[in-house]
């Protein structure tokens, strides 16, 4: 028999291609098991990482609810609050304006810009609380002290005598210098320091017609002296006045379709003023155009108003005129020279100048108000009309002390 050597087996070589076979474990499982270990480690690190993290986010999370919950508690609590409010009674002095339709949160806020009250809320809540009072607070000028209590500040202006104003009344139908007299008793100022605003034409605002003499041109209203104004200032309101009455009345308009001038027109509107009342003026009115555009009978042009005269003579303008008075030579004198005075002999109020604006139309001449109590007129075209007029005016005034 044929005897063969058996052929020995050779160890594997590693492949070192870098495929694992079965023989080779050693090459893989020791390296794997060591990055096992050291993943584990940075799985642990991980965890404890992100248990810090997520304390802190909660930590975050609840001071954030805290302070929430704490500034939520405060706004509810700051809106069921009172207002701030100063205890009062406050001390010093500061003057206030209150504007003419000013509301309670208007006044409140001119009161707290002032420190006279802590806040426009408790002035709103003190007036809301007394609407009824609140309601009569007039505009004008308040000393108050700073930092009142909002009642005590409500107190002082629902009071129309704390008002540190004056009120002057100008009644229609005065002239220049009867205005100055009212103003000088009703004011702080001196008749001579208003005769020394009046020298200041250039500063009243009047119109270029009225030739810087302001008679007719200081309108009979009432007006306000604030603290702080000067004489002139009232003065040009006055004149301010006028002008919207001028205007309201259309007064140069009219004058050009009457064919006068403005200043004619104002001057006509002053003797109308000191003829007539009501309803009267218009037909006054008309008996002057008609008396001034007649050259002949039954007048002659001629105004013939006692009121012209007593101007001329420097005295109040309803006095009783004598023959000697009728005599007097002056261009405001109606009895002797035709056509119109110079200027305005007084102040026309709205109606006067209305009227002058806005004649009524008629055929009269003549006017007699024949009862002087309810200022009854009759007006007629007629001179013997007229005599008759005037012989029932005779016989009320025998009969009557109102003459």
């Amino acid at each position: 028999m044929t005897y063969e050597p058996a052929h020995e087996t050779a160890p594997a070589r590693p492949d070192v291609s870098g495929d694992t076979h079965e023989d080779t474990g050693l090459d893989v499982l020791g390296p794997r098991s060591h990055r096992g270990h050291r993943r584990a480690r940075k799985r642990r690190g991980r965890g404890i990482t992100g248990c810090l993290t997520t304390l802190l986010v909660l930590g975050l999370i609840v001071a954030g609810l805290y302070v929430g919950l704490t500034k939520g508690v405060g706004f509810v609590r700051d809106q069921f609050a009172d207002p701030e409010d100063y205890p009062g009674p406050g001390s010093g002095s500061v003057t206030v304006e209150v504007q003419p339709g000013d509301t309670a949160t208007d006044i409140g806020r001119t009161l707290a810009e002032a420190d006279v009250v802590a806040s426009v809320e408790a002035f709103t809540d003190a007036a809301n609380g007394r609407a009824d009072e609140a309601a009569t607070i007039q505009a004008g000028y308040y000393e108050m002290r700073k930092q009142m209590s909002s009642d005590d500040a409500l107190d002082v202006l629902v009071d129309p005598n704390n008002l540190i104003q004056a009120t002057v009344t100008i009644p229609e139908g005065l002239r220049v210098t009867d205005i100055v007299d009212v103003l000088a008793e009703k004011t702080d100022f001196s008749k001579k320091q208003w005769q020394n605003a009046l020298k200041k034409t250039d500063q009243l605002g009047l119109p270029k017609y009225a030739e810087g003499d302001p008679e007719g041109y200081l309108f009979p209203a009432t007006y306000t002296v604030k603290p702080g104004d000067k004489p002139i200032d009232v003065l040009r309101a006055m004149v301010d006045r006028w002008r919207q009455a001028a205007d309201e009345a259309d007064l140069e308009g009219s004058a050009k379709k009457l064919g006068y001038t403005p200043a004619e027109l104002m001057t006509i509107a002053s003797l109308v003023e000191s003829e007539a009342r009501g309803d009267d003026m218009p037909k006054v009115a008309r008996v002057i155009y008609n008396r001034l555009e007649t050259d002949g009978p039954p007048t002659y042009g001629k105004l013939e108003i006692d009121a012209t005269v007593n101007y001329a003579l420097g005295r109040n303008l309803g006095v009783a005129l004598s023959q000697e008075d009728l005599a007097v030579d002056s261009p405001y004198n109606t009895r002797k020279y035709a056509g119109l005075p110079p200027g305005p002999i007084e102040a026309p109020g709205d109606d006067a100048i209305a009227a002058a604006a806005n004649p009524a139309e008629g055929p009269w001449f003549f006017y007699v108000t024949v009862d002087l109590k309810t200022g009854e007129t009759k007006f007629t075209d007629d001179y013997d009309e007229f005599l008759q007029y005037k012989a029932e005016l005779q016989e009320y005034c025998e009969t009557s002390d109102a003459c």
